[in-house]
C-alpha cells in the first residue's frame, strides 16, 4: 500500500489527486491531506443550493465538487481528510465500517469514545466529527472521510447556511448535524500534525506491504491536468449541477423584485421577473439577456453591464439586481 501525505492545501489539487491515484496506480493507496478553507460538495448535488454564496464570496472560500456522492462538507486547516483506495470484489466494495475502523482505533487509543453511527458518520457523545463517502471505479473503491480536529465551527455553519426556499430540485440535499472537534475530547492535547502521524503509523502497522510514497513529477503533471480540465473548472464544480428552479425576492428602494430561473447544467434556460417596480424599458429584454447565460456571478455581471439596469428597475442598481440572482 502506498502511504501518501499531501504537501499542499489546494483543495482542487487534493481532490484531483484522489482521482489520479484511483485511475493510475495499481497499488492500493492511503492518502492524508488538509485543505484550505473550502466547501466540498457531493457529486450529485446542486452546488448553489448547498452554499451561502455571499459568505463564500466574501471569505474567498473555494467550492469544489468531489467524485463521491453524499452531502456538502466544509474544510479548513483544522480538518484532516483521509482516503483509502483499495481493490476488491464488486459486491463487497462498499463498507463504511471497514474503512472507518482504523480511525476509531486511533481515537480510542487516545481515550476518545468515538463511535460509528447512522449510514456513514463518526460521532463523539452524539455529535458528528466525521462524514464519509465512497466512489466505485471498476473493481476499486475510493473511500474518503473528514475528521474535524480543530476546525472553526462557526465558519462551517455560516458557509453552509442557505435559504431552502430559493431552490427547487431533485438533487441530493445535505443533512446538517450537530458537530464537534476531536481536540475538545482529548485527555492530553496533541497537535493536528501529531494526530495525522498517529493515523499514518497505525495504517502502516495494519498493512505489511505499506510504504511511504512521494508524488513524482509525472504524478504531479497528471494531477495538474485533472485540475485544469476538471476540478478547477466552473463546468465541473457548478455546471455539473442537476436541473433546478431558482426563486428569490429582494426589496429595494425601487420596489420588490422577484426572480424566477430554470437552470439546466448550470445554464439559465428560462427567466421570469415579477414585482411592483417601475420601468421605462420592457422587462422581457432583461429576461432574454439572462437566458443561455451560466448561473454564475461573473458571467451575469458581464451580461448586465450591457444595459442600464435603472431603466428596467427604477432606483435599482446593477449590484442590487445581481443580488437577486443568487
Amino acid at each position: 500500500m502506498l502511504c501518501i501525505k499531501s504537501t499542499t492545501q489546494n483543495p482542487a489539487f487534493n481532490l484531483a489527486t484522489e482521482e489520479y491515484l484511483l485511475r493510475n496506480k495499481e497499488e492500493e493507496c492511503f492518502y492524508l491531506y488538509i485543505n484550505g478553507p473550502s466547501i466540498i460538495v457531493g457529486k450529485h448535488q446542486n452546488t448553489l443550493a448547498e452554499i451561502n454564496i455571499d459568505y463564500v464570496k466574501a471569505q474567498n472560500i473555494d467550492v469544489i465538487r468531489r467524485l463521491s456522492g453524499g452531502g456538502a462538507v466544509f474544510h479548513d486547516p483544522g480538518n484532516l481528510n483521509f482516503t483509502f483506495i483499495k481493490k476488491g470484489e464488486k459486491d463487497q466494495l462498499v463498507d463504511f465500517r471497514k474503512y472507518t475502523r482504523p480511525i476509531l482505533d486511533v481515537l480510542q487509543s487516545l481515550g476518545v469514545n468515538a463511535r460509528f453511527e447512522g449510514r456513514n458518520d463518526l460521532t463523539i457523545d452524539g455529535k458528528k466529527f466525521s462524514g464519509n463517502a465512497e466512489h466505485v471505479y471498476k473493481s476499486k473503491i475510493l473511500h474518503h472521510g473528514t475528521l474535524l480536529f480543530s476546525s472553526k465551527l462557526p465558519d462551517l455553519s455560516q458557509a453552509l447556511k442557505v435559504n431552502p426556499l430559493k431552490y427547487k430540485d431533485k438533487a441530493v440535499k445535505s443533512v446538517r448535524s450537530r458537530v464537534t472537534n476531536i481536540s475538545d475530547h482529548l485527555n492530553e492535547a496533541i497537535t493536528l500534525q501529531e494526530f495525522e502521524d498517529r493515523i499514518m503509523t497505525h495504517i502502516r502497522d495494519m498493512y505489511a506491504d505499506s510504504r511511504i510514497y512521494e508524488l513524482t513529477e509525472e504524478d504531479k503533471q497528471g494531477i495538474q491536468k485533472l485540475v485544469d480540465e476538471k476540478f478547477g473548472t466552473w463546468d465541473w464544480n457548478f455546471g455539473y449541477s442537476p436541473e433546478y428552479n431558482f426563486q428569490k425576492g429582494i426589496k429595494t428602494e425601487g420596489g420588490h423584485i422577484e426572480v424566477n430561473l430554470d437552470v439546466n447544467k448550470g445554464i439559465i434556460r428560462k427567466a421570469k421577473i415579477f414585482g411592483d417596480f417601475f420601468n421605462t424599458k420592457d422587462i422581457s429584454e432583461v429576461e432574454s439577456l439572462l437566458i443561455n447565460t451560466p448561473h454564475e456571478y461573473k458571467h451575469l455581471k458581464e451580461q448586465l453591464s450591457r444595459i442600464d439596469v435603472s431603466q428596467y428597475f427604477s432606483k435599482v442598481t446593477r449590484e442590487e439586481f445581481l443580488e437577486g440572482l443568487f
